[in-house]
């Protein structure tokens, strides 16, 4: 898999990652192909004309894996459970960067910060990143997810400039948007959102129980009932479009990965959308990027 995402983008990993490990360089005039996120405002206030950051990049970067281990990515109904999906998409990224010279670490969540990896190098700093992630217990039960807390901790923890990832499904308690976008705005931060098709819209498969796969809470449903598929369709859209309101008030780019997708295509589709950004900012100005209409869930998480 490793090789077949490498090869695809012919060696331009970094096409992934674009705005990392950066030092400023110089200040300079706003021209329209600039992407507007390093515009210096303080700098565009005194001189009454926008002016932005320039920067040269670190030859070696320092990523973080924010993993999101909570019950709710103990689901999926196709392909995969999104844990699974996780644990693919860390291992594909951390030796992705690791074979090029990079540095990973990662924060497991799961209710609580449970473990902290400190950065590394080399195929063995993945292979212990790998072998953690798999021998974490899956918690049956947990504390209602609050990715403020995952968020914060990544905050005391990461001084140096880096690149972020924050893999989950983004069912969370509310009150996390502001520590994202401090965070986007001390990293270059992107989004992996874990989905899977049945947390979109509902089957008519008849009378079913629902679980609340971190409290327990049971809930009696009829799938017959079309008015519910319908308010359960609706109520997936709404979290849809709350979620990327949010990612694009942070300037954050989101990829979407789906238990019933492909991993490689996904990441392909998601490099070429921010390699097109870069080279065309104005038109993409103030939109996040996902590689595909996020699907987004109704159940409580």
């Amino acid at each position: 898999m490793i090789r077949r995402l490498d090869g695809l983008l012919q060696g331009d990993y970094r096409t992934l990652f674009h705005g990392f490990g950066l030092d400023l360089a110089e200040l300079r005039e706003y021209q329209f192909t600039d992407d507007v996120r390093y515009i210096d405002w303080n700098v565009t206030a005194r001189m009454h004309t926008p002016y932005v950051r320039q920067y040269t990049e670190d030859r070696e970067i320092t990523a973080w894996f924010l993993l999101d281990l909570s019950p709710s990515v103990d689901f999926g109904t196709v392909r995969t459970l999104k844990r699974n999906l996780l644990i693919d998409f860390t291992t594909v990224l951390a030796r992705l960067l690791t074979r090029h010279g990079n540095r990973t670490g990662a924060i497991f969540y799961s209710g609580k910060v449970e473990r902290i990896i400190p950065p590394g190098g080399g195929r063995l700093q993945v292979l212990r990143l790998i072998k953690d992630l798999i021998a974490q217990p899956h918690a049956k039960r947990a504390p209602a997810t609050n990715l403020s807390t995952l968020l914060e901790a990544a905050l005391g923890v990461i001084r140096r400039r880096s690149l972020v990832f924050i893999i989950s499904d983004f069912i969370s308690a509310p009150g996390w948007a502001k520590p994202l976008g401090t965070l986007a705005q001390r990293h270059e931060v992107l989004a992996a959102r874990l989905t899977d098709p049945r947390e979109v819209e509902l089957p008519d498969i008849g009378q079913i129980i629902m679980e609340d796969s971190e409290t327990g809470e049971q809930l009696y449903i009829d799938t017959h009932n079309k008015g519910f598929r319908q308010r359960f369709a609706e109520a997936a859209r709404r979290r849809e479009y709350e979620l990327g309101v949010t990612f694009r008030r942070a300037g954050v780019d989101l990829v979407t990965l789906s238990t019933e997708g492909d991993l490689v295509r996904e990441l392909i589709r998601f490099a070429m959308l921010r390699k097109q950004r870069k080279l065309t900012p104005a038109s993409f100005a103030g939109a996040g990027v996902s590689s595909r209409p996020a699907p987004a869930s109704g159940a409580a998480g």
